[in-house]
């Protein structure tokens, strides 16, 4: 594993003559992986929500009719483009090109979604996120993090380790805990209300 962050070049690397490196839209895990976070969300509709490492902008096209307001942002130029694409005719849905953590957006969000992305960050990069993620989310606010469990060559940090971060330093409640072998999903939420809470039912 690496100490620093991952850089442009590595991602270069993968979306050269690939526009979906991840197989994203074909692999049915992917698309599994993809409704179990849809489900795992709370709340039914948010007012805003921000998806940094938008990659190919699958899952920013999933997130899209659950909110008002979308900002989707990649540091990589073509993951940019693609996501555009897919978000298309969408008028409430953004995206901007931005490596984090130092082009964190000046918004606030009800909900930020950390879908592999904090395995590409340092340590101390990630710290700065996750301080980033809790200034910019709105009363109420909540984060989902997902993260692929098996090695990864060259990235600074593993999925346990990602959410051992997370779950440390964010000093929310856990409301969302699921764990297989190939994926870690967890929503931490500012109130530690149960979904039938919110929706009345207790």
């Amino acid at each position: 594993m690496s100490a620093s962050s991952t850089d442009n070049d590595y991602f270069e690397a993968l979306y050269r003559d690939n526009d979906d490196p991840w197989a994203m839209r074909s692999r049915w895990y992917e698309r599994r992986k993809r409704a179990l976070l849809l489900a795992c969300l709370p709340r039914e509709h948010y007012g805003s929500i921000f998806e940094p490492g938008c990659a190919t902008g699958e899952t920013s096209l999933a997130l899209a009719p659950r909110c008002d307001y979308l900002l989707s942002y990649d540091m990589n130029e073509r993951a940019v483009g693609l996501t555009r694409g897919r978000l298309e005719g969408i008028p409430y849905a953004h995206v901007r090109q931005g490596a984090l953590p130092g082009s964190w957006p000046r918004e606030s969000f009800d909900l930020i979604v950390l879908n592999e992305l904090g395995y590409y960050l340092s340590a101390s990069d990630l710290a700065q996120v996750i301080q980033q993620s809790l200034a910019s989310l709105n009363p109420g606010g909540q984060l989902v993090a997902c993260h692929w469990r098996a090695p990864i060559d060259g990235v600074p940090l593993s999925a346990e380790q990602v959410h051992e971060h997370l779950d440390a330093q964010l000093g929310m409640h856990k409301t969302v805990c699921h764990v297989e072998a190939d994926f870690l999903m967890e929503v931490w939420c500012e109130q530690g209300n149960s979904v039938a809470e919110l929706d009345g039912l207790r």
